[in-house]
């Protein structure tokens, strides 16, 4: 028997969503859904078990995660109840529900806490290098660069990294084998081969790589440059820039900062270089773009933002300011500017990467292929038990 929680309609308003109460469930926000199918309907039945209150029914879909909010749902419904920015909602509610420590709720639904965590832990960075930080040499090494090294050591540093990537790695997979137990485990009448897990893993690599349903989201039939043009693919392809940038500098800094935080000076063209290069403009261009959007909201997707998406784009923002920073002052032998901007870098990299990728916002970079990864087990196990059947 279904659990009902009569206060749910409130409680997802804290996430960002709006009063449900104009939705009179005609199903048009289905029907101009491209990416809305026979196995996973959206996102009509996600409004319905909000208003419902079906909290343990919300857990166990996959739903919201398969929608990339192109906004032509909240477009076209007929009473403005806003469907595409429900969804958005119920994947921040729905990562609050993974996460068995409580912090992602704490953090999505009170500014306080928010600004709180961010604060508390880049004073502890602070704190640590005002304490522990090696020698400040002001001249420069035989191959002309800041010794950088000397002040914030790269073993030390790497150690440092490592640490706190177990730490992301810990929370962000204990909470997705909680998400794997909502959706699959919960589904005790349906029986999952262990090839299945297997051969659909493929599956969420490539998504995770590509993002590419991203670009299938529109309904337009026009030609490819129409498209472009009107910004579909320029999204996805934004959004894929954003995403491997960060995902290049994360395993530059946690896997190789030894070889990526160097006192040489290499030229320009040094693969070091380039792959810094290529990440800081990405995480530029990305910043800028998505911004934009949202100050201009001239489109459903960028209309409605919730604090935590400014303070995503704020972090991110710093982030990459800071180190192109420390990296002119470096390069140009600036010796104390380096270090103390180094400080700051960090100051604003550590939160973003504690608060943001097991609990936040890039979470959902784990959580969406994840989720496709689990419908995709589902959908076949169940035509597999379907043809099973027929044949008995």
């Amino acid at each position: 028997m279904a659990i009902v929680n009569p206060d749910f309609i409130q409680d997802i308003r804290e996430f960002g969503a709006d009063d449900l109460s104009a939705c009179f469930n005609c199903g048009n926000c289905t029907a101009t859904c491209s990416l809305s199918d026979q196995y996973n309907s959206f996102p009509r039945k996600m409004i319905r078990y909000s208003i419902l209150g079906l909290e343990d029914e919300i857990q166990a879909s996959v739903d919201p995660w398969l929608c990339y909010y192109c906004g032509d749902c909240s477009s076209s419904c007929p009473r403005q109840a806003d469907p595409g920015n429900l969804m958005m909602a119920v994947r921040r509610y729905l990562v609050a529900s993974y996460d068995w420590t409580g912090l992602s709720k704490k953090l999505y639904t009170s500014k306080v806490w928010e600004i709180g965590v961010i604060g508390f832990i880049s004073l502890a960075v602070l704190f640590l290098f005002i304490f522990f930080h090696g020698a400040m040499p002001t001249e420069l090494t035989s191959q002309g660069g800041v010794q950088l090294n000397t002040f914030a050591p790269s073993r030390i540093i790497e150690l440092v990294d490592w640490s706190v990537a177990g730490f992301l790695s810990f929370f962000l997979l204990s909470n997705i084998l909680n998400m794997y137990f909502k959706i699959v485990r919960t589904r005790k009448d349906l029986k999952i081969p262990f090839k299945l897990y297997l051969t659909e893993f493929y599956q969420l690599i490539v998504h995770f790589l590509t993002q590419r349903n991203f670009s299938k989201c529109d309904t337009e039939k026009v030609s490819f440059m129409t498209k472009v043009r009107n910004g579909n693919y320029t999204y996805w392809l934004i959004h894929f820039l954003l995403m491997s940038s960060y995902v290049i500098l994360f395993t530059m800094i946690v896997g190789f900062l030894g070889w990526f935080q160097t006192d040489i000076v290499h030229p320009w063209y040094f693969p070091q270089r380039i792959l810094g290069y290529y990440s800081t403009i990405g995480l530029l261009i990305g910043i800028i773009y998505f911004s934009a959007l949202r100050f201009k909201r001239e489109n459903e997707k960028s209309k409605k933002s919730h604090f935590t998406d400014w303070t995503f784009l704020l972090l991110l923002f710093l982030t990459a300011t800071t180190g192109i920073l420390v990296h002119f002052f470096r390069v140009n032998g600036m010796p104390m500017a380096t270090y103390y901007t180094y400080v700051v870098h960090l100051m604003v990299l550590f939160p973003m990467l504690i608060v943001e990728v097991p609990f936040s916002k890039w979470s959902h970079l784990a959580y969406r292929p994840y989720a496709i990864y689990f419908s995709n087990l589902i959908n076949k196990a169940s035509e597999l038990a379907v043809v099973k059947k027929s044949k008995s």
